[in-house]
Formats: structure tokens, C-alpha cells, sequence
């Protein structure tokens, strides 16, 4: 692999572009903690959690994650790319 930047896509002369590989951390247990518990928050409150999560995730604007139960500190605690890396890990793996 490249040593080329983040995000960037290296193509070569025939045309070839270069595959990059994401590293992940195996943090997963702690992003599922969180994320179930701010669901819950958003839920008691009577807002749509999903609805909520996903403004959040698109915009990193955390006015979107109610602060009952400490909810908005909590989802601060994880990087927005955490937060997919979980979702994703779970949507696929699930049985």
C-alpha cells in the first residue's frame, strides 16, 4: 500500500487505481454501550432516535443528541467515524 494521504486515491499509468485499507479499532463494545444508551435517552424524551442519530452523524452538530441522562457528553466521548464503524459492524454481522 501507499504512503499517500488520508482520503486521497492514488491511479496509475494503465489506469489502475490503488485499493486503500482502513484500520479500525476493536472498540466496538464501548461504542455499542454508548450508542444504546443515548438511544434510550433520545427515546425517553420522545424524540425519534434514529431520526436524531443520523442528523447527528451527518452533521456533527450535537445540539441533535438531547442532554437527559448525559447523553450529549456521552456521544462526544466517540468519534463520529466510531460511531459508522459500529453501526456498520452491526448491520453486518448480525444473524
Amino acid at each position: 500500500m501507499g504512503n499517500s494521504a488520508k482520503g486521497v486515491r492514488r491511479v496509475f499509468n494503465d489506469g489502475r487505481e490503488e485499493t486503500r485499507q482502513f484500520s479500525v479499532k476493536d472498540e466496538g463494545t464501548a461504542a455499542r454501550i454508548i450508542l444504546t444508551s443515548v438511544y434510550r435517552a433520545l427515546q425517553e424524551k420522545g424524540y425519534n432516535p434514529i431520526n436524531q442519530l443520523v442528523g447527528y452523524l451527518l452533521s456533527g452538530d450535537p445540539a441533535y443528541i438531547t442532554n437527559h441522562q448525559n447523553a450529549r457528553n456521552l456521544i462526544r466521548n466517540l468519534e463520529r467515524d466510531e460511531i459508522l464503524e459500529e453501526l456498520v459492524r452491526a448491520y453486518l454481522e448480525e444473524d
